[in-house]
């Protein structure tokens, strides 16, 4: 909606000078609310037109004091287009520091970021995860170094960011970074989310990810078949760290908790529900969801290995996930596996081998990997062949009947 503007002079009479002139005040009003200042001049009380806002008379000194108010006039109307045009919201205060020069303090992307990722810090555990407080954080010195290497900058103001800016911070990600596609998507999906946050406190008025496109790339993430995971419950280690990393590493496998959710599982997240089983019941720490996953045997076993053996009510002995991966890895060597085995493996591995080739429906699924809906799901359940030949098998003996029927 488009704001009103107006522009008013007005001789403060009440404020005589030792010359007998008072002076002439400047009113802008938008949308009802106004700021006022001087413009400097003064005039004679007597000569000063109310209705007109103007000087009357035909002197050279009436001339050209009319002639400054019409340059006021002119200049604030050019700043309240130049803030219409360019700002989310017009106020008499931003013309009038327009006008006086006064400038208004410029958020600053680093800042902002900054900022953003100190709130992000407080809420660990909250719903968000110390791992995702380090993306953005590497999101903003990834921004940092861009702007240091292609602009000798130590930060930008919020309004200067461009389609350019934009391009080019996608290019360095890309060529000096050496980022893939989805890395890259990933880092700009942090950055947009700064500059809605922007755009939504007013501090910017236009987005200028608008024309830009993120895309990903659709990866398959793979998952372990039955062989190979019966490859690693049957291998002996002879290292206990290792044999500790297989073990939480196969319960993820046969629960699908993700490794945040493992890390954090307690005591009092595993229940004897309605059916007089035990269940993990908690919300997954990434999106707040309600998971609810009844124990098969496996994991169950694996609970009782390490019960009353961990301190601070946990029940199983998780490292970091950097150095879960790497354990994995020699895990992979010594059980002769090719697949880069990392944590993340061990939630796929339950939505496609454990459950769904099973005949476990997709939705039930869902529901135990505490996904919003089913094309979540989808990304880590695969069909497998040996599930498509079991499928048709079944639906064969169905047809066989018919079989008999045809005529040739």
């Amino acid at each position: 909606m488009k704001s009103t503007f107006k522009i008013l002079f007005y001789a403060r009479k009440n404020q005589v000078n030792k010359n007998g002139e008072v002076g002439i005040m400047v009113r802008i009003t938008v949308n009802g609310e106004y700021a006022q200042f001087s413009s400097k001049f003064n005039v004679d009380p007597s000569i000063w037109d109310t209705k007109a806002n103007r000087v009357i008379g035909k002197s050279a000194r009436v001339y050209q004091l009319n002639t400054a108010l019409d340059n006021i006039r002119a200049t604030l109307f050019l700043h309240y287009q130049e803030i219409e045009r360019h700002e989310s919201s017009v106020s008499a205060e931003k013309i009038k520091n327009a006008f006086l020069g006064i400038s208004t303090k410029q958020q600053m992307l680093l800042v902002v970021f900054k900022r953003h990722n100190e709130d992000l810090q407080k809420r660990i555990g909250k719903g968000i995860s110390e791992s995702a407080v380090g993306r953005y954080e590497l999101t903003r010195k990834r921004l940092a170094d861009f702007m240091r290497n292609q602009y000798n900058l130590s930060d930008i103001a919020l309004k200067e960011i461009n389609y350019s800016f934009i391009t080019g911070f996608d290019t360095y990600l890309r060529v000096t970074c050496n980022c893939n596609i989805n890395t890259t998507a990933k880092f700009m999906q942090q950055f947009k989310r700064i500059i809605i946050l922007a755009k939504n406190n007013g501090w910017i008025s236009a987005d200028p990810f608008v024309n830009y496109k993120i895309r990903l790339q659709k990866v398959d993430r793979g998952y372990l078949t039955q062989e190979e995971l019966n490859m690693i419950m049957q291998k002996r280690f002879a290292i206990k760290r290792i044999e500790q990393v297989r073990d939480v590493f196969l319960f993820s496998c046969y629960t699908g908790l993700a490794y945040v959710d493992v890390k954090n599982l307690k005591e009092n997240d595993i229940r004897c529900s309605f059916d007089g089983k035990l269940w993990i019941m908690k919300k997954r720490q990434k999106t707040n969801i309600q998971s609810n996953i009844l124990l098969l045997n496996i994991p169950k076993l694996i609970l009782e290995k390490y019960k009353g053996k961990l301190l601070n009510g946990k029940v199983l002995p998780v490292l970091s996930n950097q150095k879960m991966n790497s354990y994995l890895k020699e895990i992979a060597d010594l059980c002769g596996i090719r697949q880069n085995l990392t944590f993340h493996l061990a939630r796929h591995t339950f939505a496609t081998t454990v459950t769904l080739s099973k005949g476990v429906p997709i939705e039930t699924v869902s529901k135990m990997l505490g996904h919003s809906n089913i094309k979540t799901t989808q990304i880590y359940a695969r069909i497998t062949n040996s599930k498509i030949s079991h499928d048709m098998e079944e639906l064969s003996e169905k047809l066989e009947g018919a079989n008999k029927m045809l005529n040739i």
